[in-house]
Parts: C-alpha cells; sequence; structure tokens
C-alpha cells in the first residue's frame, strides 16, 4: 500500500506542473504569440546590451557632435536619412547631434525598467490591500473599498504630472516615474483580489484551516496566494502594456525622464519641432514604442485567456492548430 500512496502523491504533486506545462505549449502554437515573444526578447537582450551595443558603435548617448549638423538649415543632420553614416548607425539628433542609435537601445532601458518596477509596484499593493479587504473586519473592508473607489476615480494623469513636479530635480526621475506610476495603479490588482478573495475563502479547504485555528497571515500565504496566482499573473501583463505607455507620456510632456538620460517619450517631445526637416527622428521611436506595446498587449492577451478559460480575447490571435486546437476560444471570441 506504501508504494501505491507514493506514487498517488507524486502524480498529484505533478499535475501543476503537467498543466504548467500544458498552457506553455499552447502559447507557443500561436504563430502571434511566438512573434511578439520574439519581439520582446530581442528588446529585453537590446535593452540589457545597450552599453556593449553603443561601444561597438563608438558612440554613447550624451555626446554632441555639432559638426554633422547644418547651422545655416537651422540645425539639420547633413547627410541622408538624418545622417545615417558607419560612424552613427540611425543618425543623430538634430539640434543636438546626439547619437540616435545609443539615446534608442538607452531609451528601451528606462522604459522597461520603469514600466516593469511600477507593475511590481500595482502588484504588490493591490496583493496586500485585497486580500486585507477580504480577509478583514467588515470596517476594514469598507475603509478599503472606499480608498480603492477614490483612487480608480482620481485624474491619474493629472496628479502625475503634480507629483512629478514637485519633487526636487535631483531625485532619480526613472525611480520617480516607477513609483508614481506605481502609487497611482494599483486599485485595479486590488479589486480584483479582493473579489478572488471573497469568492475563494467559502471553499471547503480554506474554512477547514479557518476552523483548525490558523492565522489570517497562514490562510492568505497557504490557501489564497497560490489560487490567486494565475489572476494576478494575467492582470499584470495587462498592466505592462499599459505602463510603458503612461512613462512614455509623462516624459513626453516633460515631466518624466529629464536629458542627458534618454527615453523614447523624450525623443518624441523633442522631434515635434523637427518632423519635417528629419522625419526618420520621428518614426525610430514611434516604431519602437509600437512594437513594444503591441508584442506586450498581444502576450497579455494570450496569457490571460490561456491561464482563465472563462475569459474572451480581445485580440484576434491566431494558432497553427486546426479547429478544436490550441488557440480556438480566442479565434471564436475576437
Amino acid at each position: 500500500m506504501a508504494p501505491r500512496e507514493t506514487r498517488a502523491g507524486e502524480a498529484r504533486a505533478a499535475a501543476p506542473a503537467a498543466g504548467g506545462r500544458q498552457v506553455w505549449r499552447r502559447l507557443l502554437a500561436r504563430r502571434t504569440v511566438r512573434a511578439a515573444g520574439l519581439v520582446v526578447v530581442l528588446l529585453v537582450l537590446t535593452a540589457a546590451a545597450a552599453p556593449l551595443l553603443t561601444a561597438v558603435e563608438g558612440q554613447d548617448p550624451t555626446s554632441y557632435h555639432n559638426d554633422l549638423l547644418d547651422s545655416a538649415a537651422g540645425g539639420v543632420p547633413t547627410g541622408s536619412f538624418g545622417g545615417v553614416s558607419a560612424e552613427h548607425w540611425l543618425g543623430v539628433e538634430p539640434g543636438t547631434g546626439r547619437d540616435v542609435f545609443a539615446r534608442l537601445v538607452h531609451g528601451a532601458r528606462i522604459s522597461l525598467l520603469v514600466a516593469v518596477g511600477a507593475t511590481l509596484v500595482q502588484v504588490a499593493i493591490g496583493v496586500l490591500l485585497g486580500l486585507a479587504a477580504g480577509l478583514g473586519s467588515r470596517l476594514l473592508d469598507q475603509l478599503i473599498g472606499n480608498t480603492t473607489e477614490v483612487m480608480l476615480a482620481l485624474p491619474s494623469l493629472v496628479f502625475a504630472i503634480s507629483l512629478m513636479a514637485v519633487v526636487p530635480t535631483d531625485f532619480s526621475r526613472p525611480l520617480l516615474l516607477t513609483l508614481v506610476i506605481g502609487l497611482l495603479g494599483w486599485a485595479g490588482t486590488s479589486r480584483l483580489v479582493r473579489a478572488q478573495t471573497l469568492s475563494l475563502k467559502q471553499l471547503d479547504h480554506v474554512a477547514a484551516a479557518r476552523l483548525a485555528g490558523a492565522t489570517r497571515w497562514r490562510i492568505a500565504r497557504r490557501e489564497l496566494l497560490p489560487a490567486l496566482a494565475a489572476p494576478v499573473l494575467t492582470y499584470a501583463a495587462v498592466l505592462l502594456p499599459t505602463n510603458v505607455v503612461s512613462e512614455a507620456g509623462l516624459s513626453f510632456l516633460g515631466v518624466g525622464v529629464k536629458p542627458p538620460t534618454s527615453s523614447w517619450g523624450q525623443m518624441l517631445s523633442g522631434a515635434t519641432t523637427w518632423f519635417r526637416a528629419d522625419p526618420m527622428y520621428v518614426l525610430l521611436p514611434s516604431a519602437l514604442l509600437f512594437a513594444t506595446v503591441l508584442a506586450f498587449t498581444v502576450l497579455g492577451d494570450a496569457v490571460r485567456t490561456e491561464l482563465d478559460p472563462r475569459a474572451t480575447s480581445r485580440l484576434r490571435v491566431g494558432t497553427t492548430g486546426g479547429p478544436g486546437g490550441p488557440g480556438t476560444t480566442g479565434e471564436a471570441a475576437a
């Protein structure tokens, strides 16, 4: 009897891993998911290797090259396509002469770090407050619920601009962006976790743990958090591209990342006066921002529909499978 019980226990322990592998296979079966994943991997590798890439080019994101600008034309780069050459792979910035390739790859680091950091802050605060509201007293639930409603109703952009403007300029702007976006965007996660907690705590195993004398922290850690992992992960995957846009928008408005630190939104802000004279300076950061947000959106939507079979896809995500194969639910729902 003992060997059979051991084998049964091993089979039950292996079930979650098998489910995870099955979800992973279904995700990889989608052509658009593979394409989006490739874009994200290339973006992450580019951001991680930004100093190495600029060293290979022989440039940096802060050096000025006034000799490559046409002063008679107001500072437009000399040469074709914004001054593209063997020394400057994507040309130079109009007005400053800084290397565009170096600023783009270093800007990718800022966009990813701020977006990922803000998402982690939002998830951490949202999970803690959502669990506290779902497991706490009625008074605590009402207090957190009212605070959540207020945060959802706030004009986040106005408050973000105000907070960014009043903080001293010597404070790290990427860190400030991360904190501001994260502290203003946790309410959706908190509402989701509270609703899931109220549903999960009615289950038998949670009630049994409560009757056995387990503390609320132990119930949250051992019984609720494993079940909350899937919905929180899917919501975080949707938050990430939103935070990329938020960082770019605040930098575009001039309250985000400040020079000499590079940012895609900051580059777009400076490009608004040069789009006729140097279209490449506008198109390059715009294309990278669009591709990044689209790739993260496709991945987030795919993860959401795979981890929650009841969810319908917001995007028409194709698969390599036939009818009834992986991804059929997402396609039919779209």
